[in-house]
């Protein structure tokens, strides 16, 4: 055997060490590509890399990551994809605000109905606006003036009665050459830009199982991610990825995790509660490319309201979770609300910001919940960015409750205790009811609790501006009855664990709040005599837009609060607005088609504005125009007792429900005191009080009257007692 050099050995080792150290890493980096089941945890006070430029974006090493702030376009449900509904378009700004007056308005033929409430946020790409309506109609406008381009009626069964919370679409996803939106009934479609040509079509669930699809689904790197609604009807919520272009499903994550899954053991091992533990998705994710996380919060538990089976925390119900992209795995969870028994899910979709906290730049992501609190988390680790304190909580065994909950350092922008002095102010008469205040345990007899299921924040959108580090959030107060009672799961059928209990009489009040994200506090707040249930825009100009159930569209100084511009439509301003610029020139628009759950007047148009606008009316979309779905026949005239099932299925059963009980914040009608007096009920349809509005100019005198027949001879049949 030939003697090798003792330099050429030290030239093999060296070459056989380089050649290991590149396999090394290969296998490291494709495990990354894969992810991994395990929490990344991130060096001890990281800190984000790179310089933000005035776009948003993070420069680095000459490459710009895919985060901007929205300009010209609104080009995905949240602006941008970090969800923070900022914009930095300064063309309206504070100083000028009062020229702004609108330029077009189009009516969109759609959703006019009672059952339907207009909660969607326009898209708006290349000059072309994409808008749905409650009735799930996708149209495409001209953003300069308002001329309608094509439109999607897609065909929604309407006997449909799995629907927890009102008939509503929230939006599309525009990408690819494509449009995206969810349907009602669980669909997922993909439509051609240009034509409104339907391309593919993927039946995501089955409504007749409780599954329904609210929320606007996000297109990023190639996929369409959504996630399914339906946490009152006992459904295992999930997530999905879908290739965009064939509409085939990637990945799914299930929001309950199963048996061998990760955190299973928050589920109890004697029974299969897991299985219609529900944690819907009721809001559009966020994205940060960078890490390559997908963000969002998971809804309720089932049943809602009694916890007595399901011993435990229930994850991932209540939480907010970080999901890696491409593969769905799983990265870390915060929840909100332990064990929940309140129907405190957080619906309000997560926004992520960077901001600069005790001199260094910090990756942030904040959730406002339903409890009153915004949660400020790191969104590499989950871990609290503001402090979030476990505090001990009453407890009752019967309810299975968790022995404490989190309580994050700073303001409640709602109040979560009733007082005397409440009761003394709103119930001169007296409460004949126990009362208390936020985590109260409950049993059988009613215990009246602030918030209720409404919220604090619900789904309207909340805001982030960088020029102030406020998050801006709208949110509602209200008092609520809480009971539990027996129910046994029938799939398809409401499971909530007792009946959903506004109180009688109870003013519905509402709040617009600019928090501080360094430190919980709130800045400025203004207190309204309704909800606040619309959504929020902010921009560079210094401005915030709110949305009132009156019809106004609101302008505030997003630094002081002060109120500077205001604007009256037809129609309850039920959805967030949006701004982009076409041809220099910047625009305000939003969606006024009025909301059941608001109890707003109902309309149909978009109005658009800008600085010196003059007013001109797009013409009337045609429903019955070109619809791309099979034409139904003629139906025979109805019977007055099916007239009065037509008009209860229109305007009523968004709050009272199917059967005039477990509706959505609608008193149970087969209890109700004026059940059997025809002339109050026709009054109370007519005069509307406390969150029902009057219907007096919306059904005529026979209408009114089927109505209460059906309500009389169906619902509430005279001698049943």
């Amino acid at each position: 055997m030939q003697k090798i050099d003792k330099g050429l050995w030290i030239f093999i080792i060296l070459v056989i060490a380089l050649i290991g150290g590149f396999i090394a890493w290969q296998l490291t980096d494709n495990q990354d590509k894969a992810g991994s089941s395990e929490t990344v945890q991130p060096e001890e006070n990281s800190e984000v890399e790179g310089t933000e430029d005035e776009s948003g974006d993070v420069e680095e090493g000459g490459t710009v990551t895919e985060f901007a702030y929205p300009t010209s376009d609104w080009a995905t449900h949240g602006g941008d994809l970090y969800n923070r509904r900022y914009s930095l378009l300064d063309q309206i700004n504070v100083s000028n605000i009062g020229d702004l007056s609108p330029v077009w308005t189009a009516s969109l033929g759609s959703g006019l109905e009672f059952k339907y409430s207009g909660e969607a946020t326009p898209i708006v790409v290349d000059g072309i606006m994409y808008v749905s309506t409650g009735a799930n109609d996708v149209l495409a406008l001209d953003a300069v003036t308002g001329e309608q381009l094509w439109e999607y009626r897609p065909d929604i069964p309407e006997e449909m009665d799995t629907v927890c919370c009102g008939w509503t679409n929230r939006g599309v996803a525009v990408g690819d050459g494509r449009v995206y939106v969810t349907l009602l009934d669980a669909r997922l479609v993909a439509l051609d830009i240009k034509t409104g040509e339907v391309l593919w079509e993927n039946e995501v669930a089955r409504w007749e199982e409780g599954y329904t699809m609210t929320s606007a689904p996000l297109f990023y790197d190639g996929k369409v991610y959504a996630g399914v609604a339906g946490g009152e009807y006992g459904i295992r919520g999930r997530i999905m990825a879908y290739d965009a272009e064939i509409g085939r499903e990637i990945w799914r994550f299930n929001t309950i995790p199963g048996p061998g899954e990760k955190d299973h053991d928050s589920w109890p091992a004697d029974n299969k509660a897991w299985m219609t533990g529900g944690a819907p998705v009721w809001q559009t994710p966020s994205v940060d490319p960078e890490l390559g996380y997908l963000y969002f919060a998971t809804g309720n538990t089932a049943p809602d309201l009694d916890g007595s089976n399901r011993e435990g925390e229930n994850l991932y119900a209540d939480s907010i979770l970080a999901l890696d992209a491409s593969t769905g795995e799983y990265k870390w969870h915060f929840q909100e609300v332990h064990h929940d028994i309140w129907d405190m899910d957080p619906a309000n979709p997560t926004i992520l910001y960077d901001v600069e906290m005790d001199g260094k730049m910090r990756k942030g992501i904040a959730q406002a919940g339903k409890t009153g609190w915004v949660y400020f988390l790191d969104r590499e680790t989950g871990e609290p960015l503001v402090g979030i304190e476990e505090k001990a909580v009453p407890q009752d065994e019967r309810q299975k409750t968790a022995a404490t909950q989190p309580f994050p350092v700073g303001d409640a922008f709602v109040p979560q205790r009733i007082t005397q002095e409440d009761l003394d102010r709103d119930f001169p008469g007296g409460l004949d009811m126990e009362f208390g205040g936020i985590f109260d345990p409950f049993w059988e007899d009613p215990l009246v609790l602030k918030p209720g299921p409404g919220g604090g924040a619900n789904w309207p959108p909340s805001a982030y501006n960088p020029d102030t580090e406020y998050m801006y959030v709208l949110a509602q107060d209200g008092y609520f009855s809480f009971t539990r009672s027996d129910e046994e799961f029938v799939e398809g059928d409401i499971y909530i664990g007792s009946l959903l209990q506004s109180v009688k009489d109870a003013p519905l009040r509402g709040s617009v709040t600019a928090i501080d994200v360094k430190t919980n506090k709130i800045a400025w707040q203004h207190d309204w005599d309704s909800t606040a249930y619309s959504g929020v825009l902010t921009t560079k100009g210094n401005l915030v837009f709110v949305g009132h159930n009156d019809g106004r569209l609101i302008a505030f100084n997003a630094k002081t609060g002060e109120e500077v511009w205001e604007y009256k439509m037809d129609a309850g301003a039920n959805a967030p607005s949006v701004t982009y610029e076409v041809d220099g020139v910047q625009y305000i628009s939003i969606l006024a088609a009025g909301n059941s759950l608001a109890g707003s007047k109902h309309g149909d148009k978009v109005y658009t504005f800008k600085l010196n606008g003059e007013l001109k009316e797009a013409p009337v979309a045609d429903s019955n125009e070109d619809k791309p779905k099979e034409e139904k026949p003629e139906q025979p005239a109805l019977a007055d007792t099916e007239k009065g099932l037509a008009l209860y299925r229109q305007s009523c059963i968004a709050c009272h429900g199917d059967q005039g009980v477990n509706g959505h914040n609608g008193p149970n009608l087969q209890t109700s005191p004026m059940r059997h007096d025809k002339d109050k009920i026709i009054a109370q349809i007519n005069e509307g009080s406390g969150a029902m509005p009057p219907f007096k100019n919306l059904l005529s005198t026979e209408e009114v009257e089927a109505l209460t027949s059906y309500i009389t001879t169906v619902i509430a049949p005279l001698g049943d007692e």
